[in-house]
């Protein structure tokens, strides 16, 4: 993990312990780097409550109630299943906001969805959930989940932080 990574993932624990809120992940091309960015700094405990790591389908449908419709209707890498995961996920763990993050890591791609498309969902019990879509290119699989990670790192914090 890098340093601003880390100082990153410090702001959302201080901002989380100063709003009482509690996170989740669920996670599929990044399969756990969000989590593990947060939990790897002592005491996160009283703020991380869990993380999902959803790469197939199936448990995308079965672990976080995302339904097998709107995978089959929009792809598992879109707005609307990312939007979906991140609020299972809330609803799931019952936390105040959850990430979800899925995408095309590489190398591959299909003709609609190109490598490095990613979408970040959040939800939050005060916002509906949102999806911001990420074009990084074929980067490569690993600088992808790295900068997914920093970007859904930086997305958690932006909602933490913006005024209501």
């Amino acid at each position: 993990m890098t340093d601003s990574t880390h100082k990153i993932a410090e702001e959302i624990l201080r901002n989380c312990r100063a709003g009482s809120i509690r996170i989740a992940t669920a996670e599929s091309c990044t399969g756990g780097m969000i989590a593990a960015a947060l939990t790897a700094i002592a005491g996160s405990s009283d703020v991380f409550e869990c993380g999902y790591v959803v790469y197939s389908n199936a448990a995308k449908t079965n672990m976080l109630g995302v339904p097998a419709d709107l995978i089959k209707s929009h792809g598992a890498v879109s707005a609307e299943v990312a939007c979906a995961m991140a609020q299972g996920a809330r609803l799931k763990s019952n936390v105040g906001l959850a990430l979800a993050v899925t995408g095309v890591a590489g190398p591959g791609h299909s003709d609609s969805k190109p490598e490095g498309l990613v979408y970040l969902g959040l939800a939050t019990s005060d916002i509906a959930p949102f999806a911001k879509r990420f074009d990084y290119g074929a980067i490569g699989r690993s600088n992808l989940r790295s900068r997914a990670t920093n970007d859904a790192l930086a997305l958690i914090l932006a909602t933490l932080i913006s005024p209501k």
